[in-house]
């Protein structure tokens, strides 16, 4: 391992019900303290997942909780993994996105994405577009926040968002990196390729990983975009016990998105892939959100793995 190029990790606590671990709302706050209690001591990263509701599951709203973690935790990057641009306006985003970088003295990255859950979105009355309308809407968004992060009097016209001589003060200095979720070939890619400071994408077999790069690598190419000056991010679940067997089996009971599983040097071995293929980020969810001995495990055998010189 003492060749892997080097990682950086983030942890995602759970914000509600996510179907992995014991959510007990009386107590969700201790719990939640308890867990950032830990994660700070090795992860240089806290980061909220943005759902409102799926069905009738208990859950904390992302911008609120992110604020929460950022007033009691000063010492990691605070970021959204990832935010739907169809839930908030792109200009009072870019309001909240500067205020926050300011509060936190410039620890702020902004998640985004076009929104994927058609159900919550019809819960609370947003409209929810198809899909290729939904990402022409989050690059228009993306370039509303820039213009308002970086001019004094921003102006945008587009299809989708308008904006006009506005203001947004204290423009942020540094601006958040921007991240964008998704891997659509066609479309998706392309936009991170075109206003993306970082990706982030989910694992994948190898061989569907190095592709998904390639055409981020073409994409690039096409816009006069340098491939490297794009962030490669990973985030999963994470089934990690000493016992090979009942990690496996525990994310097996899961189903769902594709996990990170196995004993301490199966799970290095996984990271250790990913690294190769470039990505430098792995963003983390643990099941045991109460009792934390995987994310301590995780902790002490797979995270030095990957230090940086």
């Amino acid at each position: 391992m003492s060749d892997t190029p080097a990682m950086d990790f983030g942890y995602n606590p759970p914000s509600g019900d996510r179907g992995l671990e014991t959510i007990k709302p009386r107590q969700y706050p201790a719990d939640l303290h308890r867990s950032l209690d830990v994660a700070t001591q090795g992860f240089t990263s806290l980061w909220v997942s943005d759902h409102l509701n799926y069905a009738d599951e208990w859950r904390l709203e992302c911008w609120t909780l992110l604020t929460w973690i950022a007033a009691r935790y000063p010492g990691q990057g605070l970021g959204t993994i990832v935010m739907s641009n169809t839930f908030r306006s792109p200009a009072l985003m870019a309001k909240m996105g500067a205020s926050l970088q300011e509060l936190s003295s410039g620890r702020f990255i902004l998640g985004y994405g076009a929104g994927w859950h058609a159900g919550e979105h019809t819960s609370y009355g947003y409209d929810f577009p198809r899909p290729g309308v939904r990402i022409d809407m989050l690059a228009e968004a993306i370039q509303v926040i820039r213009a308002m992060w970086t001019d004094a009097g921003a102006t945008f016209s587009g299809e989708h968002y308008r904006v006009d001589d506005v203001h947004c003060e204290p423009r942020p200095d540094p601006a958040p990196p921007i991240m964008i979720g998704g891997a659509g070939e066609r479309r998706t890619l392309r936009v991170v390729a075109q206003h993306a400071d970082w990706w982030n994408d989910l694992p994948r077999p190898t061989d569907v990983q190095r592709h998904k790069l390639a055409v981020l690598r073409e994409h690039c190419e096409a816009v006069g975009r340098d491939y490297d000056t794009v962030r490669k991010t990973n985030t999963a679940r994470v089934f990690i016990d000493r016992s090979h067997s009942r990690a496996m089996d525990m994310a097996g009971e899961w189903g769902g998105d594709t996990p990170i599983a196995g004993d301490p040097r199966d799970v290095r071995d996984q990271l250790a892939r990913m690294a190769e293929l470039g990505f430098d980020m792995f963003i983390a969810t643990f099941p045991d959100f109460q009792g934390l001995g995987d994310m301590r495990l995780f902790m002490d055998e797979v995270i030095p793995a990957f230090a940086r010189p």
